[in-house]
């Protein structure tokens, strides 16, 4: 999906992008705003305009992937069957023209080419345990796998905080297995094993306040008296505040020279304290970002687009819950959206089989009287749900970099140097824009991230 290189905006063109995102996600922000399993009962096909229900009506789901999404396959030709509405169309070109850019330097990872399963470019002991997705960003970046690799594989002394007191333990478990097999590695052949001595990361229990400053996570792991302590603050995937919480360690700490952060989970954000950070998008109008807008921010779309180009049935899980949604609102009026439980293989189930496990997920009685003809009807409404979610979907990134802006434009206002840049293939990895702050000069840092063999 094209979109615009935020090293290639001034300041002041970072300000403007500000505004206009503003203002295009206020005047769209009913699409955004919507829940998908609402469809029927808040008749949201219903609330878009005659002329853009005309338009999108009937296409199936591999035209929405092309023509509405702008993600063709290989070599295909976008062709209409009609004339769209320019409103339609500016949506499409804005959604587009405002968004940051999620296409890295590189095309396809090379690493993956082989074995869609393995990155060539880690050693078979750092590969144990962990997705080709994590490969692929521990490589490009290089939680708990990160850490692993930067002081097992790299050498170097880190620190890696974490909340919870059994992810600790395990991360611990693997940093001992790893520890093993390198050591039996070294000793079956010593020439192509790094040799010296191996740190495995400090791991400390902690919660991180994103509104104090954590003095554990500033302790040095050295205390070198010949020169004071220098620390590079990283976050692969920091979830919700704790993407905030490095930003301000990093802006308050004269110990923190460097950050490279990764966010995601946007609708854990606080609010107010998350969201906004800098002075400017808080001044402007309509800056405003509640929890679904920030959580649709999250959705994968590169996947989903993939997803539609293949046409297969797993589209319809969001037909059959909000036609879910329909039941469950006539049996029991005050429960609103409630959390259904995962039902395996819906695509084989015919509507009324799911509705019936949807009640019993939440507590109602599976055996209610279906008006079967009704459900049918809202089945045969399939393409508009795609569309509808389609169209969300194509608004989403605007919402992921107003967010990311705000925090480019909020290190900026601290007085320090700041790019984002897309780091991952984002169709293994969605959230892949990372923010990358120094207090001294960039250029060497970023053109280090920009290329493939970094």
């Amino acid at each position: 999906m094209p979109g615009v290189s935020a090293r290639r905006l001034s300041h002041e063109e970072r300000r403007q992008l500000a505004v206009n995102l503003t203002r295009v996600v206020t005047l769209y922000r009913s699409i955004l705003d919507a829940y998908i399993i609402e469809f029927f009962t808040d008749n949201l096909w219903g609330t878009l305009p005659c002329s853009w229900q005309e338009a999108l009506d009937g296409l199936n789901p591999p035209q929405l992937a092309t023509l509405l999404l702008g993600m063709p396959r290989e070599g295909e030709v976008a062709r209409y069957r009609s004339v769209w509405p320019l409103t339609l169309l500016a949506l499409k070109s804005t959604a587009y023209a405002l968004a940051f850019t999620r296409t890295p330097g590189f095309q396809t990872p090379s690493e993956f080419l082989e074995n869609p399963s393995q990155s060539s470019r880690l050693t078979a002991p750092f590969r144990k345990h962990v997705r080709p997705k994590k490969q692929h960003e521990i490589r490009r970046l290089g939680e708990g796998h990160l850490s692993r690799f930067m002081s097992l594989g790299l050498g170097l002394m880190v620190k890696s905080i974490e909340g919870d007191q059994r992810l600790v333990e395990r991360a611990q478990r693997l940093d001992q297995e790893l520890l093993q097999t390198l050591e039996k590695e070294e000793k079956r052949n010593p020439k192509v094993v790094q040799t010296g001595p191996r740190h495995p990361p400090h791991h400390v229990v902690r919660w991180v306040d994103p509104t104090t400053l954590c003095e554990e996570l500033l302790l040095p792991l050295e205390t070198s008296p010949q020169s004071g302590a220098r620390l590079l603050l990283t976050g692969l995937h920091a979830c919700g505040d704790l993407s905030v919480a490095l930003l301000r360690h990093f802006s308050c700490c004269p110990e923190v020279v460097a950050l490279a952060s990764v966010g995601c989970c946007y609708m854990k954000l606080s609010d107010p304290g998350g969201y906004p950070l800098s002075q400017w998008v808080a001044g402007l109008p309509g800056y405003e970002l509640p929890y679904r807008l920030r959580e649709g921010a999250c959705h994968a779309l590169e996947e989903y687009a993939e997803r539609l180009q293949k046409a297969g049935p797993s589209l319809r899980t969001h037909c059959y819950r909000a036609a879910l949604e329909t039941v469950i609102r006539c049996a029991q009026p005050e429960l609103r959206r409630p959390g259904v439980q995962g039902i395996p293989r819906v695509h084989e189930l015919k509507i009324e089989e799911y509705v019936q496990r949807g009640l019993q997920r939440v507590g109602l009685d599976p055996h209610l009287p279906l008006n079967v003809a009704a459900l049918q009807a809202h089945q045969a409404q399939e393409n508009r749900v795609v569309a509808f979610f389609s169209l969300a979907l194509l608004l989403a990134p605007l919402v992921e970099t107003l967010i990311l802006l705000d925090r480019l434009l909020y290190l900026q206002e601290q007085g320090f140097h700041a790019e984002l840049l897309p780091i991952f293939s984002p169709e293994l990895s969605p959230r892949n824009l990372v923010l990358v702050a120094t207090k001294g000069p960039l250029g060497e840092a970023l053109s280090l991230l920009e290329t493939e063999d970094s």
